[in-house]
């Protein structure tokens, strides 16, 4: 007697389903043993064990003892006044007020919002304050939270905190900087919360983010290189972790390391490559003219720092010593060159203009008109010409011919400076361009702004209305 197949088959498959259940369990199970005891090797030989990359950058210097540790701590210990100077030092390198800094009438006490693609993160209350500050925090808190990116209490931390960069600078100089916030004034207050969507409300979830994103361990210095060389990299890779700006992004929001330095958008605002490619980068930049720029936020005929680059200089790069500014600049220019396509260098566009003034007399205008507008709100400071008025000094209105925001590829920098203006206050110059949002229309602003690429710049750069209307929104 046979058996009917349409009764052996449902069993068959039965069976198979339940395997392929069993197999999958058991992958999952092997996945999870591997990655427990990952964590496990972690605790056992990483936040707690010491590693020879801990130690000074000065050693890397032997062979140039003449030259000054600026930048990073020394041997010899520092005690009083002198570790408190340092630190403010540091922190200014750093540049920890700007996060940290909502309100100026409360520097450091947090309440600045950070917008992600996965929410808004809230950054957090750094002065001595011990109920909503770090007053209660030991040294060892604040190490582990500059190295490992972890809490008092054993929180993970966001990455909108550097920690990836901060985990390179020294201990002696985390330790400087923690005496420096010590002596600030406490205040109290608690910023608002974090408003983070889910899964990525969930703090543990960093584990798995570190794990693709994160080296922990002191900076290691190269004694193939020279000292300037150390010390730049020290400063550019740790404490004033420049790649969290010009570096783009991967999906999950960690640095691009493929890319370095290449470029990115950050709020809207373009942080240009700052590679030492020709076209792309600053590789036609002269040595003088990338210190000027980090010193005073102005290199004539190549660039004005506006937004977030502007708040650098003026809160951290504008105190930095010629020495540690040249050393970054050194450090730069070794980087490997990243060419993003353009076909010239972004401040090498642009001639004056010539009859457009003529050409708007006795003329009728019924629409949005570029040249009319720019006449009407921008040729006071910048001439009708575009050249600016003032040439060089130190307080001029800036030309718009050979100026890196009006050449770049893209004219979000040109549509933001007159959308929120410019602020830059230096040891030079207190350089104000009043904002034109409140005063012109997104097509008015657009309108603007292509006008002055066209006439002064790339003209292949343009925005439209809508472009201009998400600018507008941006922090």
């Amino acid at each position: 007697m046979t058996k009917n197949p349409s009764r052996v088959q449902p069993a068959d498959a039965l069976v198979q389903s339940t395997r392929r259940r069993r197999f999958r369990v058991a992958t999952l199970a092997a996945v999870f043993s591997l990655f427990a005891l990952y964590v496990a090797w972690h605790e056992a030989h990483g936040p707690g064990a010491r590693h020879n990359d801990e130690l000074p950058i000065t050693q890397a210097r032997a062979d140039d003892a003449s030259q000054p540790a600026v930048a990073v701590a020394t041997p010899a210990v520092v005690a009083g006044s002198d570790l408190v100077k340092r630190g403010e030092y540091l922190a200014r390198a750093g540049d920890c007020v700007a996060c940290h800094t909502a309100d100026k009438a409360r520097p450091f006490a947090g309440g600045l919002p950070i917008n992600t693609p996965f929410g808004t993160i809230v950054t957090p209350n750094i002065t001595p304050d011990p109920d909503t500050g770090i007053g209660q925090w030991s040294d060892a808190d604040f190490l582990r939270a500059m190295h490992e990116g972890i809490g008092k209490s054993g929180e993970r931390l966001y990455p909108a905190f550097p920690y990836a960069e901060y985990t390179k600078v020294t201990d002696q100089d985390v330790l400087a900087i923690r005496a420096y916030l010590n002596t600030l004034t406490p205040i109290h207050y608690a910023p608002p919360s974090n408003s983070l969507k889910f899964p990525f409300n969930q703090r543990w979830l960093m584990v798995f983010w570190n794990l693709f994103n994160f080296d922990e361990g002191r900076f290691v210095p190269d004694p193939k290189q020279s000292a300037e060389w150390n010390r730049g990299a020290y400063l550019v890779q740790g404490l004033a972790h420049c790649e969290e700006c010009h570096t783009p992004r991967n999906f999950t929001q960690g640095l691009k390391t493929s890319s370095r330095f290449s470029g990115a958008v950050q709020a809207g605002w373009h942080a240009y490559n700052i590679t030492p490619d020709k076209n792309s980068g600053v590789g036609n930049w002269s040595d003088d003219q990338l210190v000027a720029y980090l010193s005073t936020g102005a290199a004539p005929g190549r660039a004005n720092a506006a937004g977030p680059m502007a708040e650098v200089v003026a809160d951290s790069t504008q105190y930095l010593t010629h020495e540690d500014v040249g050393s970054i600049v050194t450090y730069l220019r070794s980087v490997p060159p990243i060419n993003g396509g353009e076909s010239r260098p972004r401040d090498q566009w642009g001639k004056p203009a010539v009859d457009d003034v003529t050409a708007l007399r006795g003329t009728t205008i019924n629409a949005v008109n570029g040249a009319q507008l720019f006449i009407a709100n921008c040729a006071t400071c910048h001439n009708w010409t575009g050249q600016g008025v003032g040439a060089s000094a130190p307080g001029a209105y800036p030309s718009l011919i050979h100026n890196s925001a009006v050449g770049a590829s893209d004219a979000n920098n040109l549509a933001m400076v007159i959308l929120h203006g410019v602020s830059r206050t230096t040891k030079q110059a207190d350089v104000l361009m009043p904002a034109f949002g409140t005063q012109l229309t997104d097509d008015q602003v657009a309108a603007i702004t292509n006008y002055v690429t066209k006439q002064f710049g790339n003209p292949q750069s343009t925005v439209t209305v809508d472009q201009v209307a998400k600018l507008r929104t941006q922090q």
